[in-house]
């Protein structure tokens, strides 16, 4: 037995677990639940708070620290990526039993959370967004403020003792690519190939170039996949390129070449796939707090070196009904405002009037995701008529209502259920996630093991 699956590794933490909880897990049904992986975890405990004057220190909470890094240590020991853990009292003074969910082959974890996640209901099925490549850009012509010639003296100018890239090592590095390097990266690597080891002054390629540059062996093309977007996040976003647009508006493109960081982790990269007002070689940032999109930097990388344009410029855009619309107490006062053809995302949020209909929106052909808060749906089994949904996401009782009437739309390729964190079990959620899977023939989440013990 791996010592995951040892109800000793877990004492420490379920100690603390049933000193916190006792009231909890003593009523009928009570449980409490959380997840761990070796990046982070979510065990439902209170922290200390931090002493006056200073900054928390982990010192403050040590007795959690060690309890979850002993279950760390036994999923970096197995190879595993995460578990979800669900306790409750057992019939033994003290007694606890714990249930271990583990991640199964039909879902995408959720974070920081005990509940299954994402129901993947299709072999490799992606979410919209994340499958759309950019659009073609024939007419699509580098920037008059590109010159080579000029941008090469100039960094031979600011970095004298740099060391260049090789022909051979330009070459391996478009060969790995899958394209050339367009002229002026050419150039800029062919000065300064920004290998940590040539660097004199660490801070000289930042100053000279206006970003961190990545050595030449780790400049990647920033592809869809590259952004690796949960489905849940993806599919409740849209992307649209406008004519106004100097950037497609895209998860990833195979033409975001990138080759630098602005020091807080957001890429610089260059575009070989610009938007209708953009140009060929522009610069653009990456943001990695987003997951749709990037933003100009300059319109050439001889703009931003030489010239130390690192803004972009303003965008003037055009009303337009929203591709995402939320409908709640704050925003949109119902579905009539939300109905348009262009619809891809419908949100029903916190709604504290009449539950809504779905008829404004049947047959609208773009709308591919849905999600609803409890109570906000006046018949639920409507759902069966938005014939081109992809995702949805569904309180319990919403599901159980579709499932019973044999409404839940054939086309779905993924499905969440919307579970309140501390007061749906995660076992019963599991219950009806096999449900929904066993619907559209995918495996089941089978993998639960059940321990009991004392805490103390």
């Amino acid at each position: 037995m791996s010592s995951l699956h040892d109800f000793a590794t877990w004492r420490p933490l379920l100690r603390l677990v049933h000193a916190e909880h006792a009231d909890t897990l003593a009523a009928p049904g009570g449980h409490v639940a959380g997840r761990i992986s070796p990046g982070g975890w979510s065990v439902p405990l209170s922290r200390r708070p931090r002493q006056r004057g200073r900054a928390s220190l982990v010192s403050d909470n040590q007795e959690q620290y060690d309890a979850v890094g002993l279950i760390v240590e036994a999923l970096r020991e197995e190879g595993g990526d995460g578990v979800s853990f669900v306790v409750e009292a057992s019939s033994a003074a003290g007694g606890v039993r714990l249930h271990l969910i583990g991640t199964g082959s039909s879902t995408e974890p959720g974070i920081a959370t005990a509940h299954p996640g994402t129901l993947l209901l299709a072999d490799g099925a992606l979410p919209e967004p994340v499958r759309r490549l950019p659009d073609p850009v024939p007419d699509a012509a580098p920037a008059p403020s590109a010159d080579v010639a000029l941008l090469r003296r100039t960094l031979r100018e600011r970095l004298p003792d740099a060391v260049g890239a090789s022909e051979e090592e330009i070459a391996a590095a478009e060969a790995r690519l899958g394209l050339p390097l367009p002229p002026e990266l050419r150039a800029l690597y062919q000065v300064v190939r920004g290998r940590y080891e040539d660097r004199a002054d660490h801070q000289e390629p930042y100053d000279a170039i206006g970003c961190e540059l990545l050595p030449l062996g780790e400049v990647y093309v920033a592809d869809a996949a590259s952004r690796q977007v949960p489905w849940r996040y993806a599919a409740t976003k849209a992307v649209e390129t406008w004519p106004e647009d100097a950037v497609q508006g895209l998860v990833g493109s195979p033409g975001w070449i990138v080759f630098g960081d602005n020091g807080g982790g957001d890429r610089i990269a260059v575009d070989l796939t610009p938007g209708p007002d953009g140009h060929l070689g522009q610069v653009i940032i990456i943001s990695h707090e987003e997951t749709v999109g990037a933003e100009l930097v300059a319109d050439s990388l001889t703009d931003m070196v030489v010239h130390r344009h690192l803004d972009g410029r303003p965008v003037r855009r055009a009303e337009r009904p929203p591709l995402v619309a939320h409908v709640n107490r704050f925003s949109l006062p119902g579905i009539e405002a939300a109905a348009h053809p262009g619809l891809e995302v419908l949100d029903l949020g916190v709604w504290e009037k009449e539950p809504l209909g779905l008829a404004p929106v049947f047959g609208l052909p773009r709308l591919r995701s849905l999600t609803a808060c409890p109570g906000t749906l006046a018949d639920p089994r409507e759902i069966a008529r938005l014939t081109h949904l992809e995702y949805l996401e569904l309180p319990p009782a919403e599901w159980r209502a579709l499932l019973d009437a044999g409404a839940v739309p054939a086309g779905l390729l993924a499905a969440d259920i919307a579970s309140h964190r501390q007061r749906d079990n995660p076992l019963r959620t599991v219950a009806l996630a096999n449900e929904i899977l066993a619907r559209y023939g995918r495996p089941r989440i089978t993998d639960i093991t059940v321990l009991e013990g004392t805490a103390s």
